[in-house]
């Protein structure tokens, strides 16, 4: 009979709405099936508790209280590996793995990782090719570099992700809106984790991608997915969809590898798995971002329809130093696609045809608002305005593309503008 496998520590759950059960109960149930899951957060929402075998109530913004709960944890019950999909909690775990002496990325990475002027300062260390920024100190200094340098320039908080108060500014007016968004706006609370402050940055022309990386030892970085971005109309940054396809050259290709590793290397990451955003420019790809995590946004739905792999369980084994599966066992396409706002106001209506949830093609039709929500349509759009996603599978990326233009075209949505009322008084 095999071995029941030492339970695996998960630092974050992800949220108890029903929006962070569609996006997290995917990669949660998978590492679920191969490891018995410890929950290190303040509750277990209803949607994870199926899949847990135990929870430790800890305030994970407070690390040296988490690490103590751990470590009291740990002593009574061997751990196999300590890990997280959650950008917030990326340094801790780093933190814990070193404390309990279990694989992991160093704490120090992990920081260069989340402090993005950090990484940008080891990767022109290090000769990466990347993008010229400053850590502006305010709308003064932003505007300044970007007068300097050209416009127009990207304006970025330093430690937030999801593209939040990521916007692209053509002048200095545009500058100084943009700074100032980019220094209140946050994603899930991450505002509470990571240094503050707010980039600017050289624009980078061309079409994005989020290489997925397994980095098994110091030097030893391999690409475990490639994913050509769908972003959406100036000046926000926003993800609109996301395609993966098995046949993506990009996968095989060694100028990209090469960035990959030397990103990796720079930032010091010698265990972990990776999402790496990169710019294919005209002068080469460039990084954009290197995330000590996993990719969000539901790629491991797409890594396994297209691909097979299993990218949460990837990660889950290089946690607890069990060399991971990374051979492809399907060559397909899949895609998938989010729904913003056409214009400001309340949801009255949002729902699919129900003929399309009987197509073969269609792995999952999500709603994420309901009626009654009162949503803004971009440029003021956030994360939190997205509607609704859906998955597509197919042999090609062209043919994903067709299918998800079908179903945005049949889905039914009315917005209605927001009431508007006077007020007199005597």
């Amino acid at each position: 009979m095999p071995s029941t496998p030492k339970p695996l520590l998960l630092l974050g759950a992800g949220g108890t709405s029903a929006a962070s059960a569609a996006y997290r109960g995917d990669p949660l149930a998978s590492i679920a099936a191969a490891y018995p899951v410890v929950l290190a957060d303040a509750d277990a929402p209803d949607w994870a508790r199926p899949y847990l075998a135990d929870h430790i109530a800890v305030d994970l913004a407070d690390t040296e209280a988490t690490a103590a709960e751990v470590k009291t944890y740990a002593a009574h019950h061997e751990l196999s590996g300590v890990m997280t999909y959650m950008e917030h909690h990326v340094v801790t775990t780093a933190l814990l793995a070193q404390q309990l002496g279990l694989p992991g990325a160093t704490p120090a990475s992990m920081e260069a990782c989340r402090d993005k002027a950090l990484t940008r300062r080891l990767l022109d260390a290090h000769g990466v090719p990347s993008a010229r920024s400053v850590l502006a100190d305010d709308t003064d200094t932003a505007v300044a570099w970007a007068q300097e340098h050209g416009f127009p320039v990207m304006v970025k908080p330093r430690a937030q992700a999801g593209s939040a108060g990521v916007m692209r500014a053509a002048t200095p007016s545009e500058v100084r809106d943009a700074f100032d968004r980019a220094s209140r706006e946050t994603v899930l609370g991450l505002d509470r984790y990571g240094p503050q402050g707010v980039l600017v940055e050289e624009f980078l022309d061309g079409p994005e991608i989020s290489v997925e990386t397994a980095v098994l030892g110091p030097g030893d970085s391999r690409i475990i997915a490639v994913t050509r971005k769908q972003v959406g109309p100036p000046p926000t940054a926003q993800e609109y969809g996301h395609c993966v396809d098995a046949h993506d050259l990009l996968l095989t290709d060694p100028e990209l590898a090469r960035l990959i590793s030397t990103a990796v290397d720079a930032v010091g990451v010698t265990c972990g798995a990776l999402c790496i955003e990169v710019m294919l420019t005209a002068r080469g790809p460039r990084i954009v971002e290197i995330n000590g995590r996993v990719g969000g946004d539901l790629l491991h739905v797409l890594i396994s329809e297209a691909l097979g792999l299993d990218l949460a369980r990837i990660a889950a084994d290089i946690a607890t130093g069990t060399h991971p599966q990374l051979r492809p066992t399907r060559d397909l396409s899949a895609a998938i696609q989010f729904l913003y706002p056409d214009q400001s106001g309340i949801v009255q209506r949002l729902a699919f045809p129900s003929h399309l949830t009987e197509q073969s093609w269609a792995e999952r039709l999500v709603t994420t608002a309901t009626p009654g929500d009162r949503v803004a349509a971009p440029p003021a759009a956030t994360y939190s305005d997205r509607l609704a996603h859906w998955i597509v599978r197919g042999t090609n990326p062209a043919q994903c593309a067709e299918r998800l233009g079908r179903i945005e075209g049949e889905l039914e949505l009315l917005i209605a503008p927001p009431a508007h009322t006077t007020a007199c008084s005597r």
